[in-house]
């Protein structure tokens, strides 16, 4: 196979209404591939496509047209292969309360045809740090620990491709990072990573190149450093000794605000200015600066310029 774990050409949903006779377009022409062992972030607003592609690669909506290729396999063609060759993490927490982590990790290897001898649940259990917990009742368990658990049971059957569909909603601070933990060291054993997630700074932590995608069309590809690059504006702020509240403050090109006596914020347009000139002009108004701090922006900023959300 070629270095790319998913290939998706001219991918088409529409969803029809039959008594309305209306045609809602879902996905339109989506085009993007993911390489092998990259950490990939799908990101959109809510409508924009993202559960329907999933599903898509799940097996349970039919595309509309397109071509989708799953790690060598064609999604029309070798559906079963495909199947195998993913592993999804849903939203949902959905596992039995009364089984323990090991025997949910049995019957999920079970449902798969894989043979007990060739199960590696203790390992999968080890790898997503449960192995303390494998016979307990998965009730018991809190709700980090439960994340990691169905991250656990996608792995039964040792699929090259492992779908994170919002891993970490309603999950806290702490637990959050554990989980990341988890993934990059899937990700080190070679584990190819596909993320969907609302927590854009997550995204930007953990993703070598995100798409954006909007009212089901692709509107960014590229790896996260440059889109960062995209933002246009540069925002500085200065912690000052003293600043009367009412001086005015104009500079061809820049946008002050007084924000109070001991700050002020400057946002300007990136490569328009020399910030030696900003200096200057502190200096020429007799504005003594005790601190500066940079704010290039985020994906956050990235996303908004481009879904207009």
């Amino acid at each position: 196979m070629s270095n790319n774990a998913l290939t998706v050409e001219n991918l088409n949903k529409i969803y029809s209404n039959s008594k309305t006779k209306k045609e809602t377009k879902a996905l339109t022409d989506l085009t993007f591939k993911v390489k092998e062992g990259e950490v990939f972030g799908l990101l959109g607003p809510n409508g924009a496509g993202k559960t329907t592609f999933l599903s898509i690669l799940g097996g349970t909506v039919t595309k509309t047209s397109g071509h989708v290729n799953v790690w060598g396999f064609d999604i029309d063609k070798n559906p079963r292969q495909v199947k195998a060759s993913l592993g999804i993490v849903p939203q949902e927490v959905n596992l039995d309360a009364f089984f323990s982590p090991k025997q949910l990790l049995e019957l999920q290897a079970g449902l798969y045809g894989i043979a007990k001898k060739d199960r590696i649940s203790d390992l999968i259990l080890k790898l997503v740090a449960l192995e303390d917990k494998a016979n307990a009742y998965s009730r018991s368990l809190s709700g980090g620990m439960k994340r990691r658990l169905l991250i656990a049971k996608a792995m039964v059957h040792q699929p090259p491709i492992l779908i994170l569909d919002e891993p970490t909603a309603g999950v806290d601070v702490e637990l959050r990072n554990n989980l990341w933990e988890n993934v990059k060291k899937l990700n080190n054993e070679g584990v190819t990573i596909i993320l969907t997630t609302h927590y854009l700074l997550e995204a930007q932590e953990m993703c070598d190149r995100i798409a954006i995608i909007n009212k089901g069309n692709l509107v960014a590809l590229d790896t996260t450093e440059k889109l960062l690059q995209r933002i246009k504006t540069k925002k500085i702020n200065f912690r000052v000794k003293k600043v009367d509240l009412n001086l005015p403050l104009v500079m061809k090109g820049i946008k002050f605000k007084i924000i109070s006596e001991n700050q002020i914020s400057a946002t300007y347009e990136k490569n328009t200015l020399n910030f030696g000139e900003i200096i200057n002009y502190f200096n020429q108004n007799n504005l003594k600066i005790e601190d500066i701090s940079t704010d290039d922006g985020d994906l956050e900023d990235v996303f908004v310029q481009l879904t207009k959300h």
